[in-house]
């Protein structure tokens, strides 16, 4: 029999509680995202700091690995250009890409560490998390988010109506963004697909009501993602890698030939006004790229091109285009390649189909609501990648 080392017992002992970190973050994720997503930031960094003893970079991981290094190297160096000055070290983007890259990878690797008990409960905790999270989105669609405000009226903090709305709404992106592989982890804890029933309600229902597109956007988005992947295992991942390449590589060129055919003003003339907003942020974005594409004007610079664009451009291939140029822009498309042509298969795989679905669904939201830095996404974005990965090491069964 082999004998453990002390050492050996040591580092097992970090693989089982960096393991168990995430699932305590999954069982707190329901009120987090439903009273205060912000939150996710300092959450999900500390259940990184617990598994840094088990960073491990593998093969795999490289092009990745190298990607974002680039790209957060790059933006470090940008901030000499930038037209934007952090009063302090905590509003420095720069600093906290920098700590995000080592414990936010340290999370994402720890998922594949983590022992099959550890990786059943995280399951559990998913599953069972969302379905309760759907739940807390019908009943604040159907109150007009009264539970919160008289929570937040309750903590001495009441907030207006309208507020109380917007604040509730963003617990539909994280319900959408985990929806894929948590109803295909229902499915293995042998419930079927009924954990379908609350979170897919949870998502459509509350998001009408609200009065928000983008959810139904990303819906669509994963199920031609997962449709695609099933149908074609080995070459559907690849398609998804071209087109996440191309997006982020022609997002400024697009922009720019659609104004130039007159489309693009006849179409923001006739959409909602939120999109006309977004619209007119992408037109000024591609005209500032225009100016500086190879080196870009710098990190975080999308805050001070007011009022042309309010705090970024609600696009990721533009931001990053903006504030990173050419070089930013091909790193992020490498990320994305390598990503999504890495769920390619011999075979269908219902967990790898979750995968590529979850993955639509957060670019679907780069793309449309959200910036590329914002801390707590991207704390979303490392729980995605953990969470999948958790999913495809899981045996046939999760009995």
């Amino acid at each position: 029999m082999k004998r453990v080392t002390p050492q050996g017992a040591g580092s097992s002992r970090w693989r089982t509680l960096s393991g168990w970190s995430l699932t305590g973050v999954f069982l707190i994720t329901p009120l987090i995202a439903w009273l205060a997503p912000l939150t996710f930031a300092p959450v999900v960094t500390l259940a990184g700091l617990l598994s840094i003893p088990t960073y491990r970079i593998a093969e795999t991981d490289r092009p990745v690995a190298i990607a974002i290094l680039v790209m957060v190297v790059w933006a470090c160096v940008s901030t000499v250009w930038s037209p934007y000055i952090p009063k302090t070290l905590w509003q420095s983007t720069a600093a906290k890409l920098v700590i995000e890259c080592a414990v936010y990878g340290a999370l994402v690797i720890a998922a594949r560490q983590g022992t099959p008990r550890s990786r059943h409960w995280l399951m559990r905790a998913l599953v069972f998390g969302m379905c309760l999270l759907g739940v807390f989105m019908l009943v604040e669609a159907a109150t007009g988010a009264a539970v919160y405000q008289h929570l937040r009226l309750w903590s001495g903090d009441p907030i207006r109506p309208d507020l109380a709305v917007k604040n509730v709404a963003q617990g539909l992106f994280v319900l959408t963004l985990f929806a894929p592989p948590a109803i295909i982890a229902g499915q293995r804890l042998g419930i079927g697909y009924w954990a379908a029933v609350p979170i897919l309600t949870g998502i459509v229902w509350p998001a009408h009501m609200f009065g928000y597109d983008a959810p139904f956007a990303a819906l669509v988005a994963a199920g031609l993602t997962m449709g695609l992947v099933c149908l074609w295992p080995r070459v559907g991942p690849r398609i998804l890698a071209g087109l996440a390449a191309t997006f982020f590589l022609t997002a400024p060129a697009l922009v720019w030939g659609l104004r130039q055919s007159g489309w693009y003003d006849s179409l923001q003339a006739r959409v909602s006004l939120s999109w006309s907003e977004r619209m007119g942020y992408w037109a000024h974005a591609q005209q500032w790229i225009s100016d500086d594409p190879a080196r870009g004007w710098g990190l975080d610079s999308s805050r001070m091109f007011a009022p042309g664009i309010q705090l970024h451009p609600h696009d990721a291939a533009l931001q990053v285009w903006l504030e990173l140029g050419i070089i930013g822009a091909v790193a992020a498309a490498v990320v994305w390649v390598a990503i999504f042509a890495g769920l390619h298969r011999d075979r269908a795989d219902l967990r790898v189909a979750a995968s590529a679905g979850c993955g639509a669904v957060y670019l679907t939201f780069n793309a449309f609501s959200f910036g590329v830095w914002q801390e707590w996404w991207v704390a979303l974005g490392a729980m995605a990648c953990a969470i999948c990965i958790a999913l495809q090491r899981q045996g046939p069964t999760l009995r």
